[in-house]
């Protein structure tokens, strides 16, 4: 029998760094392998600050693969909508929370104030702007209306004995699912070029604000393991290599 949750509502995402093996250093020896071979291995630990020019280079350069040769896991939690962007980005490794094998839990995601709603502009090149008061009250009652009639009446079907997968078929794409996210910086670079609206961007980007919050929280983490690489990328436009 399904349990009588109590239905909760947020406004954010959250990203976790789980797993993580990358390091400067790692794009300086993979480069190194073309130019002196076997004798690279040495450079495994190398001293990236020395190597600030080599990584600039590469990126202004768009060498991409030494940035290839490391690796990121980040356990994320957003709405089904973000989840659907964010798969399209084939350069990941993904791991899915499923609505067939557990009960999906009553957490629902509604914009708040801070969210823009109001779309002007032309496709591709859309602005968004703050609403109204009364605007902000439509979008978070309806939601809130529609979420706590949809998970009734998943939990109405679940009671009945329906299978779980036939039974989440009513839920809204706001329910929030969790997953395990693998990738290179070289992956996750493009992944910030597209998901990132910056005005140090050579090539501009206007993604949903939803899927922004998550690449805003990779690009943090991102920062902090590969410094200079990161330092590189914003330096080249943010157009990744």
């Amino acid at each position: 029998m399904a349990g009588n949750q109590e239905i909760s509502f947020r406004s954010d995402v959250t990203v976790e760094l789980v797993r993580a093996s990358a390091q400067d250093a790692d794009v300086v020896f993979a480069a190194r392998v073309s130019t002196v071979g076997e004798s690279s291995v040495e450079d495994v630990d190398a001293d990236a600050e020395r190597s600030r020019g080599l990584i600039r280079y590469l990126m202004r350069e768009r060498h991409g693969s030494p940035f290839e040769h490391n690796s990121m896991t980040f356990f994320v939690q957003a709405p089904i909508f973000v989840w659907r962007e964010h798969m399209r980005h084939r350069i990941a490794s993904y791991n899915e929370e499923s609505g067939r094998y557990r009960e999906l839990q009553p957490v629902f995601y509604v914009p708040d104030s801070s969210r823009s709603v109001v779309q002007q502009g032309k496709p591709g090149a859309y602005e968004f702007h703050p609403g109204t008061a009364e605007q902000y009250e439509v979008i978070d009652s309806a939601v809130r209306e529609s979420c706590t009639v949809a998970y009734r009446e998943y939990q109405r079907m679940l009671d009945a004995g329906i299978a779980r997968e036939v039974a989440r078929m009513v839920l809204p794409v706001t329910i929030y699912s969790s997953a395990y996210v693998t990738m290179n910086a070289r992956a996750l670079m493009n992944f910030l070029s597209l998901r990132r609206k910056s005005e140090d961007a050579t090539y501009p980007s206007y993604p949903q604000r939803e899927i922004e919050m998550v690449a805003e929280a990779y690009e943090e983490q991102f920062a902090q393991l590969m410094p200079i690489t990161y330092e590189a990328f914003v330096a080249a436009g943010r157009v990744a290599p």
